[in-house]
């Protein structure tokens, strides 16, 4: 079985953006949420899958990722993912032999960034790096779609867009 063990963090300054070696743009949406589980298709540039994720327990949960054809991700996103679509860039940067995914989002989330580092086991001592604020791991007011609910709640309001959630530097 597929596992995925993340943890997840705000960011305290930029300083991370001088070592990121690669960045790519991508388009996640989410097809179905039940129970904490999750399908959701994402588009790279190039490529793009289809991930299967179940409910979290602790640090960990199953993820099952599957390549597929970019002509059904796109019909996936445009007809079966309504408004759970996000737009992000994808940083990455090495520190001290973990490497940080940190998703700068555009569109209704533009403002937030946050960081991520998989683990190989629930235990690993991850040494964070300088730039690296609070974890947010088991806060759900940071899960994507609490996030972009929180958004939707704004713009019904008339508030700006990115009146709820953003990183130190946002």
């Amino acid at each position: 079985m597929a596992t995925e063990i993340e943890r997840k963090f705000l960011l305290e300054n930029s300083s991370w953006r001088a070592a990121a070696y690669k960045r790519e743009r991508l388009v996640d949406g989410l097809v179905a949420a039940s129970d904490g589980r999750k399908v959701r298709v994402r588009l790279y540039e190039d490529r793009a899958t289809l991930a299967i994720k179940s409910a979290r327990k602790g640090l960990k949960r199953a993820e099952f990722e599957y390549e597929i054809p970019l002509a059904d991700a796109t019909e996936l996103v445009a007809k079966h993912c309504g408004e759970k679509v996000l737009a992000k860039t994808r940083h990455y940067v090495e520190h001290m032999g973990y490497i940080w995914e940190i998703d700068e989002y555009v569109g209704l989330l533009e403002g937030v960034v946050i960081a991520e580092v998989e683990l190989d086991t629930e235990d690993d001592h991850v040494p964070l790096p300088p730039w690296i604020g609070r974890e947010i791991t088991y806060d759900p007011n940071y899960r994507k779609i609490n996030l972009l609910n929180a958004r939707f709640a704004s713009l019904n309001r008339g508030e700006p867009a990115r009146a709820s959630f953003v990183s130190a530097d946002g």
